[in-house]
């Protein structure tokens, strides 16, 4: 199975980071800095939200269906006229179900590490929401992912080898006194250490994914 760090530094990943920097205006880097971190932390609550049985049949099913892979076969042609609106709200929808109220949080929280306004980063993960679900709906596919064990373990080698660079990105996200605890379980699948201090990233990802 084929991992973030494996999209985003192959020709499609480059191709996405580009057509989305031009349709949001940022600079590719700041684009790129963006998604490295915000793609583990979507796909690691993703992972959370398999591990429930009602909720991986949910996202099993909107990979059978919507969300297929077929946006991958032609991003050139995605992004070349300007992204459809339809494809924003597809994204602000899988947002509001993978982040919830914290949305803004997470937001802010790019905003800072990255200094690009939170109104910007809102659009960079509108456009890539729906082409990480159709990443993950080819990779379920072509693994004959059916039940929610494949899935978390399909979600699981996606996350795998975050970079160092990536890691100290993720990590620094929030402050380190913990008052948004916001993010915990995810920080251990993003970042391979089950006992994440309840700050910094630790404690942002616990208000939202865990209890």
């Amino acid at each position: 199975m084929s991992g973030l760090l494996d999209l985003i530094n192959s020709p499609m990943g480059k191709q996405l980071i580009s057509g989305v920097a031009k349709e949001t205006g940022q600079p590719e880097n700041k684009t790129a800095d963006i998604l490295s971190m915000a793609m583990p932390l979507l796909v690691g609550a993703m992972k959370k939200n398999a591990s429930d049985p009602q909720g991986a049949a949910g996202l099993i099913g909107a990979l059978n269906s919507k969300h297929n892979g077929s946006i991958l076969d032609d991003l050139g042609g995605l992004f070349g006229g300007g992204v459809d609106s339809g494809l924003k709200q597809d994204g602000a929808g899988i947002l509001g179900h993978v982040l919830g109220s914290k949305q803004p949080v997470v937001e802010n929280a790019l905003s800072k590490q990255t200094g690009v306004d939170s109104s910007a980063i809102s659009e960079i993960l509108k456009i890539a929401a729906p082409i990480i679900m159709g990443y993950l709906g080819r990779q379920a596919s072509q693994g004959n992912v059916s039940d929610s064990s494949g899935l978390t373990s399909l979600l699981g080698s996606m996350l795998g080898g975050q970079p160092r660079q990536n890691q100290s990105l993720i990590t620094s996200l929030i402050d380190s006194d913990g008052d948004g605890s916001v993010l915990d379980d995810v920080a251990g699948m993003v970042l391979g250490n089950s006992k994440s201090k309840k700050g910094g990233l630790g404690g942002l990802l616990g208000g939202i994914f865990g209890k």
